[in-house]
């Protein structure tokens, strides 16, 4: 054995990340591998922005997890004097005929509005006229909303590298570019052998996104499929001042009440000329994380443009400044799955994903870290266990 550590976390993105640097924070020795160099672009973590919200219509479950995270991120800028999170706002848009059926929920703007009102949120219902009053920007039919003037964005990879740098400071180790083959637990320890070393561990964290499919074998791929999802940065084109963090807010909008009938968008968060960041999402293609098209095709730009962006956007241009892919990892209810593996208690895994995993992922990092050195947990993870699929 190479080497020894009392926490290994395999995967070091948004939760592998967290689980890192809490680890190390408790004075544990910690050990993380991963197959890239993160912050990277190839799996869930990337695109400059993610949406952070405290009222969250996936779940009322979820909001302690979204409470802390926040907590998390603005503790981690204290320390390091970096931006990670913006507050700028969140609108979640729904029609009345449209209550949508996303990420689990049945309907998510009204789910959105209970989970606020529950844990005592502040948040404003408008009607359609008050939206297009206060917010010009949007070009909507009968859509009402919920506003969040709490919620508003992280910056995924200085979050990531952050935590990587802190739990560097805090003495962990981090092999990068290292691919791990097999986790073979042995009574009060785990043997995890990668395309390089051999490691020993009293505790695994698994938190390998699109590749824990691939990591937990047959018994468990069934659990999760893997999507690839396209974003699009649109030029402003007019009224530019109307689309910086402050004065356009992060957003959510159900189209209708499939699956796929919802978009979202991020304003010009490095000033004019970056462009309005939008994604939809799509559950129709799979994909291995190990092949996965990058390259966003011309025809699929100008299509999202006529179906999403000119109806609603007017301000925005056709002109597509940048685009990217991303990979959701998707469980059965589209929800969370943290548990361990074939009941060892020696490693646990974590698919904290299904699209609206990252806001998260900090509390949930800090939850699996101190479970794995026999600490109470800040959160509670109970309801995301196998169980509710009868394994």
């Amino acid at each position: 054995m190479t080497s020894i550590s009392d926490i290994l976390v395999i995967g070091l993105g948004a939760v592998g990340s967290a689980a890192l640097y809490q680890a190390a924070k408790l004075n544990a020795r910690v050990i993380g591998i991963d197959r890239f160099s993160p912050p990277h672009e190839h799996g869930s973590s990337h695109g400059d922005s993610r949406i952070t919200r405290d009222g969250i219509g996936e779940g009322r479950e979820f909001v302690p997890l979204a409470l802390r995270s926040n907590q998390i991120w603005e503790e981690i800028e204290g320390l390091t004097g970096r931006s990670l999170l913006t507050r700028c706002g969140c609108l979640v848009l729904a029609s009345p005929n449209m209550p949508g059926r996303h990420h689990g929920s049945t309907s998510f703007l009204q789910d959105t509005i209970d989970a606020a009102r529950e844990f005592g949120i502040a948040h404003e219902v408008l009607t359609t006229g008050e939206v297009e009053r206060r917010f010009p920007q949007f070009c909507l039919r009968d859509e009402a909303g919920y506003f969040e003037p709490g919620a508003g964005f992280l910056r995924p990879e200085a979050c990531i590298q952050a935590q990587l740098d802190l739990a560097l400071r805090a003495g962990a180790q981090i092999f990068l570019d290292e691919v791990v083959g097999e986790i073979t637990p042995h009574g009060d320890a785990v043997e995890v052998r990668t395309n390089r070393e051999t490691y020993s561990a009293a505790r695994v964290i698994v938190t390998a996104g699109a590749w824990i499919p691939k990591l937990l074998g047959e018994e468990y791929a069934g659990l999760f499929r893997v999507y690839r999802q396209t974003l699009c940065w649109f030029a402003v084109a007019s009224h530019p001042g109307r689309y910086a963090p402050g004065k356009f807010p992060v957003f959510i909008w159900i189209t209708g009440n499939q699956p796929n009938d919802m978009m979202y968008g991020i304003p010009e968060i490095d000033g004019p000329g970056g462009g309005v960041k939008v994604g939809t999402e799509q559950y129709e293609l799979t994909v291995d994380p190990d092949a996965v098209p990058r390259d966003v095709a011309d025809s699929d730009v100008a299509a999202f443009y006529g179906e999403y962006i000119s109806p609603r956007f007017p301000d925005l241009s056709s002109e597509c400044l940048r685009s990217t892919t991303c990979l959701y990892t998707v469980t059965p209810d589209a929800k969370f799955i943290v548990d361990r593996f074939r009941n060892f208690e020696t490693v646990w895994f974590a698919s904290a994903c299904s699209g609206h995993g990252f806001k998260h992922a900090a509390a949930i990092g800090e939850a699996m870290a101190r479970q794995a050195l026999g600490e109470t947990a800040l959160v509670d993870l109970s309801m995301f266990r196998l169980r509710r699929f009868g394994r």
